[in-house]
C-alpha cells in the first residue's frame, strides 16, 4: 500500500503518519495479497473537530470512509473500524452470492478473524422500513433547494426542468448544497 496523506489546517507529523500508515496497514489481514493500490488520507481541522476521509480504490471495491472526532487518534481508529465492517461486509456478501465464481472473492483472506456470523449477518441485513411514491416535478435547482427547505428535508428529488433527467440536491455538512445529476 502506499500512503498519500494529506492535512488541511493541519501539519502532518511523522507521528500522525506514521499511526496512520500503521492502523490503516492492519486491513491487510482481510486480503490474500497486500492490496497494490494507492491509499488516500485527507486530515482536516475545523473548529476544534478532527475529520479524516480515507479512500482505498482498489479493483472492483471502492473503500471509503469519514469520521469526525475532537482527538485526531480516535478519529482513525473510527474510520479504520468503518473500513473494517466495510471489508467484512463486502466479502460475506461476495462469499455468499459468489461461492465458486471469479471476481473479488479470490481477493479476501479466508475466515473471518474471530468475527462472529451473527455479527456479519447483522451487518449485511438492509430493512426497508418505509417507501414513497411521487411525481418528479419539473422545476431548476434553486426551486428544488427552496422545496428541500420548505419540506426541512436534507435532500429533495426532482425532475431537472432543463435536462429532463432526475436530479438530487442535498444539504452538505458544512451547510453548503451539493448536487447529483443523472445521466443515461
Amino acid at each position: 500500500m502506499h500512503f498519500n496523506i494529506r492535512g488541511e489546517n493541519i501539519e502532518v507529523t511523522e507521528a500522525i503518519r506514521a499511526y496512520v500508515e500503521k492502523k490503516v496497514t492492519k486491513l491487510t489481514k482481510y486480503f490474500n495479497e497486500t492490496p497494490n493500490s494507492e491509499v488516500h488520507v485527507n486530515l482536516k481541522v475545523y473548529n476544534n473537530e478532527q475529520s479524516i476521509e480515507v479512500t482505498i480504490p482498489m479493483k472492483g471495491l471502492l473503500l471509503r470512509a469519514e469520521e469526525r472526532h475532537l482527538d485526531l487518534y480516535a478519529a482513525i481508529d473510527l474510520v479504520v473500524e468503518k473500513l473494517e465492517r466495510q471489508i467484512r461486509k463486502h466479502k460475506t456478501k461476495v462469499n455468499r452470492k459468489f461461492r465458486n465464481a471469479e471476481g473479488t472473492k479470490h481477493m479476501f483472506a479466508n475466515g473471518t478473524e474471530g468475527v462472529s456470523t451473527a455479527l456479519l449477518e447483522e451487518e449485511d441485513d438492509f430493512e426497508i422500513v418505509r417507501e414513497k411514491r411521487f411525481d418528479l416535478k419539473p422545476m431548476d435547482t434553486e426551486e428544488a433547494i427552496l422545496q428541500m427547505g420548505l419540506l426541512g428535508h436534507n435532500f429533495f428529488v426532482y425532475n431537472n426542468a432543463e435536462t429532463g433527467e432526475m436530479n438530487v440536491v442535498y444539504r452538505r455538512k458544512d451547510g453548503k448544497y451539493g448536487l447529483i445529476a443523472g445521466t443515461n
